[in-house]
C-alpha cells in the first residue's frame, strides 16, 4: 500500500499521541522520567522485517487489536533482551545484568506489555473517537524476525502482507530501554484507521 504524504502526517500524528501515552505509562511504572524520540512511520512488506528488528534475541509481546475498528491486526512490544533485563531488574528490585530470563521477567514482561499497550491504544482511540482494546497477551522470546514470520503465518484467516512500523526509542535518565511497536493490519484495518485520521483532520473534505 503506498501512503500519500497527508496519510504518512496522519499516521505520524497517530503513532506520536500512542508514543507518548506508553512513555508516560513507563514513566510511572519505572518511578523515573522517560523521554521518547519522535516515532519513525514505515510501511514494509513483511518479507523485509528482518531488516528492521534484527538477529538478536528479543522479547516479543503481541496483542490483536479489538474494538470499533475493523478487525485483522496486532499489536507488537518489541525490546531487546538488553533493553528487557534493565526493565525487568528495574521493575523487580535486581541488579544483576548477566542472568537469564526466568518467570519473574516473563510475567513482569507481560504486565509491561499489557500497561503500556494499553496506553497506546487508548490514545490512539481519543484522537480516533472509538473505542479501541487489546486482547490478552502472548509472550515469545526468540530472534524478533522470526518469531514475527511464525506468528503471521499462524494466522490463516488474517491476510497481512505488510507491516506499519512505528518505532520510537525511550529513554529515562536511570535506565536506558529501546522498544518498538509494531502494528500489523490487513488492508481493512489500514484503510479503516486512514479514513477516520482524514476525517478528523480535514473535516471540511
Amino acid at each position: 500500500m503506498k501512503l500519500t504524504h497527508g496519510q504518512t502526517d496522519a499516521l505520524q500524528e497517530l503513532g506520536n499521541i500512542g508514543a507518548a501515552h506508553a512513555a508516560t505509562t513507563l514513566s510511572t511504572m519505572l518511578s523515573a522520567n522517560v523521554s521518547m524520540s519522535v516515532p519513525e512511520i514505515k510501511v514494509i512488506d513483511i518479507s523485509e522485517i528482518y531488516k528492521y528488528v534484527g538477529d538478536e534475541i528479543a522479547a516479543l509481546v503481541l496483542f490483536q487489536v479489538n474494538g470499533e475498528v475493523k478487525q485483522g491486526g496486532y499489536l507488537l512490544l518489541y525490546v531487546a533482551k538488553s533493553s528487557v533485563i534493565r526493565l525487568t531488574n528495574a521493575m523487580l528490585g535486581l541488579t544483576d545484568m548477566e542472568r537469564e530470563l526466568d518467570e519473574m521477567d516473563e510475567s513482569a514482561l507481560l504486565e509491561v506489555g499489557n500497561i503500556m499497550v494499553s496506553a497506546f491504544l487508548d490514545g490512539t482511540a481519543g484522537l480516533l473517537n472509538i473505542i479501541m482494546l487489546p486482547s490478552p497477551p502472548q509472550l515469545v522470546i526468540d530472534m524478533p524476525h522470526a518469531a514475527i514470520e511464525s506468528i503471521i503465518a499462524s494466522q490463516d484467516s488474517i491476510d497481512i502482507d505488510e507491516v506499519v512500523l512505528f518505532k520510537t526509542e525511550m529513554v529515562s535518565d536511570a535506565h536506558n530501554i529501546q522498544s518498538s511497536i509494531f502494528l500489523f493490519p490487513n488492508h481493512p484495518m489500514l484503510e479503516d484507521i486512514i479514513r477516520r485520521l482524514e476525517d478528523i483532520l480535514n473535516p471540511s473534505m
